[in-house]
């Protein structure tokens, strides 16, 4: 986006890289399965990589534990029984 090539300009000036990591993603912008941050749960374990502001790879630690996928899939508006075998893999 022209947002994320204006990142990579200001980067780019201001450490002299072309290369950047972004992570600890507002936890509520990333999807339920995705880890949050066991220091913060406002944040979430995901991050994004930049060369000269175009992502070029994005990845996320995975929720691996049952109570607590089940308890991130409520309030989602997804209805459990549509992930249901997705869920019983961690059980």
């Amino acid at each position: 986006s022209a947002l994320e090539r204006r990142l990579g300009l200001i980067v780019a000036a201001k450490y002299n890289t072309d290369l950047f990591f972004v992570h600890g993603f507002p936890a509520e912008v990333r999807p339920f399965y995705t880890m949050p941050d066991p220091h913060d749960p406002r944040f979430s374990n995901a991050f994004d990589v930049y060369l000269r502001g175009q992502e070029i790879c994005s990845g996320a630690q995975r929720v691996h534990d049952r109570a607590l996928l089940d308890q991130r899939l409520q309030g989602t508006g997804v209805g459990a029984s549509s992930l249901k075998s997705y869920c019983e893999a961690f059980s």
